[in-house]
């Protein structure tokens, strides 16, 4: 059926809205644009590393939600992985004030890609039956 289709894609889109920002770990150049801060100054060079590694590991978030296409007994483990990555940041974002406009940009990206997840999550899991 066609909804068969629908989480494969919704997995693939997520995956790729995780795995763009995982290239800022080899472009840090790029970190102002993606994050609005800057990593110019005294102690930048620790905050830098910082935003890389994250760039990382939401890379490997991505990666894995592309691989559960794929492989479809990745499917739960990236799903688990996806929305505790994303919701352990929705939960710091929405509990801290004074965030910048690229931070909360990032945050609304997240709501949606979590609400993705959590539809491809009940496809999955209805498939799995």
């Amino acid at each position: 059926m066609w909804f068969d289709r629908v989480a494969p894609a919704l997995l693939l889109l997520v995956g790729a809205v995780n795995l763009v920002p995982g290239f800022v770990a080899f472009a840090p150049s790029r970190i102002a644009t993606v994050y609005g801060v800057s990593v110019d100054g005294p102690d930048s060079a620790d905050l830098t590393v910082l935003l890389r590694h994250r760039a990382v590991l939401l890379g490997l978030v991505g990666l894995s939600l592309i691989c559960a296409v794929f492989i479809p007994s990745l499917r739960i483990p990236a799903v688990t992985a996806g929305v505790i990555s994303m919701g352990s940041f929705l939960l710091l974002a929405y509990s801290t004030s004074g965030l910048n406009s690229a931070t909360m940009r990032v945050a609304r990206i997240d709501v949606a890609a979590i609400v993705l997840l959590a539809v491809a999550a009940v496809l999955v899991w209805r498939n799995s039956g």
